[in-house]
C-alpha cells in the first residue's frame, strides 16, 4: 500500500486503493450528521415509518409459544402506528420517562463517580507508569499493549497518558518511538473491549443490550458483567498478538530512528520515575482493594453469602450481579482516596466531591446523546417493528441456513466496518442492538453471546478509521517524530493490528464460545430459549 508524499520535484505520488478507500470512508463519514442529531432524525422516522407501516398492515407471526406474556391471541406481531392521537399522547406522557428509565443513564454515570476518584487523584495514572516503567526491555512491548488494555477503565486517560508516554519510552530504549505509540494505540483503542476490570463501557452497553433484549423477552436483564470472563481471557490474547505485530512487523517496517525526522527538538527524553510517595500510595491502594475483593468473597462464595440469591443461593440473579455497578463504584472510589490521601491530591471530602463534579460535568453530551437514543428505543419498542423486523431477519438467516457460528463472522465483520465511519460505540450498539440483538435471539442466540461479538467488531478498525474521536490527537503526538507523517503513514502502521486483532478474536471467540461451550460472563448463557 503507498501513501500521498511529495518526490523531490515536489509531484504528489499515487495514492494507492486504501488510502483512497479510507479517504472515502472519512468523506461519508463526514456527511453523516453529529450522533445527536441521527438520534432525533431515527426517532422521528420510526413515528413516521409506524403510520406508514401500520397503514399497510405490516406484521409477522409471533415465534414465541402461546402463552407467553405479550404474545397476541391470534399470534401475530403487528405495527402499532405512532402517527394518531394514541401515539401522540403517548410519545408526550412518556418522554420525560424514556429518559429516566434508560438502562445505561443511571448505572454509567454511578460507575464513572467512583473511576473519577481514581483518575482524578492520579492512582490510575501512577499504576500506568509504575507498570511500564518497571517492565524489563524484553517485556516492555506486551507490557505497554496491556496497560493499554487496563488503561480503559478510565475513559480517555489512556490517549492522553499512556500513548505520549509509550513513544518516549521506546526513544530512550534506543527503539523506534512510532511503534511504541502504536504499541500502546493498539492496547488502549484496537483492545476497547479487552479488560481485567469492569468499566464505565460495561453497563452502557449492557443497557442497550437489556433494552433491545426486552424487545422479545420483557423481563430479560443484561447486567455490566455479561461479558466479563470473555474481556479476561481477550486482554491476554491481545496483549500477546499487540507485542507480536509491534516486535514483528510494525517495528522491522519501520526500521531504525533517525532523529533528524523528528519535528520538534526531542533531546534526551525521559520519564520521571514513581517517588517514594507514590509507591506508598499504590501500595495501600492495592492493599485497599484487595480487602475490598475480600469482603465481596465472603459476602458471595460461601453457600450461605449474604450477597447470594435468597431464594436459590445461586450467584446467578443474585444482588450481588444486579449490584455489580455499587461495587465497581466502591472498587475504584475507596483505593482512589486512600492514594490521594496519601500524596497528597485530595486531602478533604472537598476534594473527592470536585473530582466526581469534574467527570460528571464532562458528560454533557452524553446526557444528551441518551436522551434521544432513549426515545429512539422506546418508539422502535412501541411501534414493534423492532420486533418485526427481527423475526423476518431471522426468519431469512434460517431460509439460507446462515445459523450456525459462521454468523457470527459475518456480524462481527459488519460491524467492523460500519465502526470506519460511526466510531462512538454507545451510538452504534444504540442503532445496531434494537434490531440484531431480538433477531439474533429468535435465532436462538442470548443477549450477551451477542453484545460480546459485538463489541470485537467495534474495538479491532478503531485504529484505522479516522472518524475515531482521539484519532487527531494520536496524530499529533506521532507528527513530533516524524515531520511529514501524514494520516496514510499512519493508518498503514495500524493496519497489521486490525487485521491480527480480527483473525486472532473471531477465532477466541469461535473456541471459546462453541468448542468449549465456556460462558461469555458470569451466568451469562450461549444460548437463548423462549419460555412461557
Amino acid at each position: 500500500m503507498t501513501t500521498t508524499s511529495r518526490t523531490p520535484q515536489g509531484a504528489p505520488e499515487q495514492r494507492g486503493w486504501f488510502t483512497r478507500f479510507l479517504d472515502t470512508v472519512e468523506f461519508l463519514g463526514n456527511l453523516l450528521p453529529h450522533p445527536v442529531t441521527l438520534f432525533a432524525c431515527f426517532a422521528l422516522a420510526v413515528v413516521i415509518g409506524s403510520g406508514i407501516a401500520g397503514y399497510f398492515d405490516f406484521s409477522a407471526v409471533d415465534p414465541r409459544p402461546e402463552g407467553t406474556a405479550g404474545r397476541a391471541a391470534d399470534g401475530m406481531i403487528r405495527v402499532v402506528s405512532l402517527m394518531n392521537v394514541d401515539g401522540l399522547q403517548r410519545i408526550v406522557s412518556n418522554l420525560v420517562t424514556n429518559f429516566t428509565n434508560f438502562p445505561p443513564l443511571g448505572v454509567v454515570l454511578v460507575a464513572l463517580l467512583g473511576v473519577s476518584i481514581a483518575e482524578h487523584s492520579g492512582l490510575i495514572s501512577a499504576a500506568m507508569r509504575g507498570l511500564v516503567m518497571n517492565a524489563s526491555k524484553r517485556m516492555v512491548t506486551v507490557t505497554i499493549v496491556f496497560a493499554g488494555i487496563i488503561s480503559n477503565t478510565a475513559s480517555e486517560l489512556g490517549y492522553v497518558v499512556l500513548i505520549p508516554m509509550a513513544a518516549v519510552i521506546f526513544h530512550s530504549l534506543g527503539r523506534h518511538p512510532l511503534a511504541g505509540l502504536a504499541a500502546a494505540f493498539a492496547g488502549v483503542s484496537g483492545g476497547y473491549s479487552a479488560n481485567l476490570f469492569i468499566g464505565t463501557v460495561d453497563p452502557l452497553l449492557a443497557g442497550f443490550t437489556t433494552s433491545a433484549a426486552n424487545l422479545i423477552d420483557p423481563n430479560y436483564v443484561v447486567g455490566p458483567e455479561a461479558n466479563w470472563f470473555f474481556m479476561i481471557v481477550s486482554t491476554f490474547v491481545i496483549a500477546g498478538l499487540g507485542a507480536f505485530v509491534t516486535e514483528k512487523i510494525v517495528e522491522p517496517k519501520l526500521g531504525k530512528y533517525n532523529v533528524s525526522e523528528a519535528a520538534v527538538d526531542l533531546g534526551e527524553q525521559k520519564l520521571e520515575q514513581l517517588s517514594a510517595q507514590e509507591r506508598k500510595g499504590l501500595k495501600l491502594a492495592g492493599l485497599a482493594f484487595l480487602g475490598i475483593c475480600l469482603l465481596l468473597a465472603l459476602s458471595v462464595v460461601p453457600a450461605d453469602g449474604v450477597l447470594r440469591h435468597p431464594d436459590t443461593g445461586l450467584v446467578a440473579d443474585s444482588p450481588f450481579l444486579k449490584g455489580i455497578v455499587v461495587f465497581i463504584f466502591v472498587s475504584f472510589a475507596i483505593p482512589g482516596f486512600i492514594y490521594g490521601k496519601v500524596v497528597g491530591t485530595m486531602q478533604t471530602d472537598r476534594d473527592v466531591i470536585n473530582a466526581m463534579a469534574k467527570s460528571i460535568s464532562s458528560m454533557g453530551l452524553y446526557i444528551v446523546l441518551v436522551f434521544f437514543a432513549a426515545q429512539f428505543v422506546a418508539f422502535f419498542g412501541w411501534s414493534n417493528l423492532g420486533a418485526i423486523l427481527a423475526v423476518k431477519g431471522a426468519n431469512l438467516l434460517q431460509d439460507i441456513g446462515l445459523t450456525g457460528p459462521m454468523l457470527f463472522v459475518f456480524f462481527i465483520a459488519m460491524c467492523a466496518i460500519v465502526n470506519l465511519s460511526l466510531g462512538s460505540a454507545s451510538a452504534q450498539w444504540a442503532i445496531f442492538a434494537p434490531i440484531f440483538v431480538p433477531m439474533l435471539m429468535i435465532v436462538g442466540y442470548s443477549p450477551e453471546v451477542i453484545q460480546a461479538a459485538y463489541r470485537i467488531g467495534d474495538s479491532v478498525t478503531n485504529l484505522i478509521t479516522p472518524m475515531m474521536s482521539y484519532f487527531g490527537l494520536i496524530l499529533a503526538v506521532a507528527a513530533r517524530y516524524k515531520k511529514d507523517l501524514g494520516i496514510g503513514t499512519l493508518i498503514a502502521t495500524m493496519l497489521p493490528y486490525t487485521m491480527i486483532f480480527f483473525i486472532g478474536w473471531v477465532v477466541l471467540f469461535y473456541i471459546w464460545v462453541f468448542l468449549l461451550g465456556l460462558p461469555v460472563g458470569p451466568g451469562s448463557p450461549t444460548y437463548y430459549e423462549f419460555t412461557q
